[in-house]
């Protein structure tokens, strides 16, 4: 009996391993939307570089890379993300960079999730509560969001420019949890994600304005 135990263990835990995929990220399977992309490299590591398109003028477009073949709806997607500000940022750039996903065939409807590095370790403690941000596109923005439910959808989190930071979205039905880096706790919980439970779509990599975004080791774990 132990070791029908031991058997059954192995197996689903080989399912499971499987069911996880990595993504390469080479450039065959990405699509750029209202962004510039290029498979670029950085210390002598291929991964993607992204930076908005800058006809784009609003903030919380759909300005992402859309990775081809995905329909997630709930699972875990995990990244790592490098921002850089650029030398046309204005004053108000923070290094939006994070993720787009449950993103529709048009790309007119996606939740996302999206970090502002420089705010991480500011001297100013407002800027530090909105390190972290939630949107639903296209009705509700962080303005809309912001205006309405103040600190609701948005948090603290150390991070800073140029440096890698790990990313990883929970989502389940109406819920989503971020998690950074190492940490065992979330950074950002949502329990009330705009687009609803039964929501399902592509996965993107999300930058807006001012942003010189890296992505690398992305994957996705697909769940019932």
């Amino acid at each position: 009996m132990k070791n029908i135990k031991i058997i059954l263990f192995l197996f689903l835990f080989a399912a499971n391993s499987a069911y996880s995929q990595k993504i390469n990220l080479d450039g065959s399977n990405l699509v750029p939307n209202n962004v510039y992309m290029e498979i670029d490299d950085l210390h002598g590591e291929s991964i993607v570089r992204v930076v908005k398109d800058s006809t784009v003028k609003e903030a919380d477009e759909p300005t992402f890379v859309r990775i081809k073949n995905t329909n997630f709806k709930n699972g875990i997607i995990e990244v790592e993300v490098l921002s850089r500000l650029l030398p046309t940022a204005s004053p108000t750039g923070r290094g939006f960079i994070g993720l787009a996903f449950r993103i529709n065939d048009m790309n007119s409807k996606f939740e996302s999730i999206y970090l502002r590095p420089t705010n991480g370790r500011a001297e100013d403690q407002v800027r530090r509560n909105h390190s972290i941000q939630y949107f639903s596109y296209p009705d509700y923005k962080y303005d809309r969001l912001r205006k309405e439910n103040p600190e609701k959808y948005e948090s603290y989190a150390d991070m800073g420019l140029n440096e890698w930071i790990r990313m990883k979205i929970e989502i389940k039905g109406n819920q989503a949890k971020l998690f950074l880096n190492k940490d065992k706790y979330p950074s950002l919980i949502v329990n009330d994600l705009k687009q609803g439970a039964d929501r399902s779509g592509a996965v993107g990599l999300f930058v807006d304005a001012g942003t010189d975004g890296y992505f690398r080791n992305l994957k996705i774990t697909p769940s019932n």
